[in-house]
């Protein structure tokens, strides 16, 4: 008798295991890309006359948010200005912290 051959899908647990992976590596890639970026406008502070987070241009940050909701329409404008704030504010914060131990 002959038994019919089982298929190559995954089960839902390895598919989920497989998502994991993939989601953790996207995760090791945004935080290299945060950390470019707050490098990034650190030194765009440095170079400011009033920086920090009283340099912050809310018409930048409005624009900002604007293209990425054009490459993130999932996520949206609203959800991405308030990921966008914190990466913002993170960032500010880390090179305020760095330039005082600087001093």
């Amino acid at each position: 008798m002959h038994r019919p051959t089982t298929s190559a899908e995954p089960t839902p647990d390895e598919r989920i295991r497989q998502l994991r992976g993939r989601i953790d590596r996207v995760d090791a890639e945004l935080a290299e890309l945060l950390e470019r970026r707050a490098l990034l406008a650190a030194e765009v502070q440095r170079l400011k006359p009033v920086g920090y987070f009283a340099g912050r241009d809310a018409r930048r940050e409005r624009d900002l948010v604007e293209r990425m909701a054009e490459h993130a329409p999932r996520l949206g404008a609203d959800r991405l200005a308030a990921i966008m704030d914190s990466v913002i504010s993170a960032g500010l914060a880390a090179a305020q912290e760095e330039a005082e131990r600087d001093r």
